[in-house]
């Protein structure tokens, strides 16, 4: 469900951060919810750094949560016209770090551990290092 009073420019802050931009595009590009240890590894970032940029494009009305027993999914709001436009003009625009591919290749790996469709496992990567098998 996508909230009420959510302002353009709310919008346009929350996909102001590369990271953010990073999270919306893996969304976009495999139209595929994730849960935050799954985008931790296909990031290669750490848990607490996404969960505070998770939150902050949930609260922009770009991204919904589900919860699965103890896993909580992240999606895209997909339902309304403008953010079709939006989400059109974030995969238009080009990656010149390339980091938008590297993600989805994480992605997909890790998608590969699912079970049933669904996270089971927790992160998969040694958070202090930031390497280990989806990097």
């Amino acid at each position: 469900m996508h909230p009420v009073g959510i302002e353009l420019h709310q919008i346009f802050s929350a996909l102001a951060d590369p990271t953010r931009i990073r999270i919306i595009r893996l969304l976009l590009e495999t139209m595929d919810e994730a849960c935050l240890c799954e985008l931790s590894d296909s990031l290669n970032e750490p848990e607490y750094k996404l969960s505070r940029h998770v939150k902050v494009l949930k609260s922009s009305g770009l991204i919904t949560s589900v919860r699965d027993g103890k896993w909580v999914y992240h999606g895209l709001v997909k339902d309304t016209k403008y953010l079709k436009a939006i989400h059109k003009a974030v995969q238009a625009f080009p990656d010149g770090s390339k980091a938008s591919a590297k993600d989805l290749s994480r992605f997909i790996k890790r998608l590969s551990i699912r079970e049933s469709g669904r996270c089971k496992t927790g992160i998969q990567r040694a958070e202090s290092s930031r390497a280990g098998a989806f990097v």
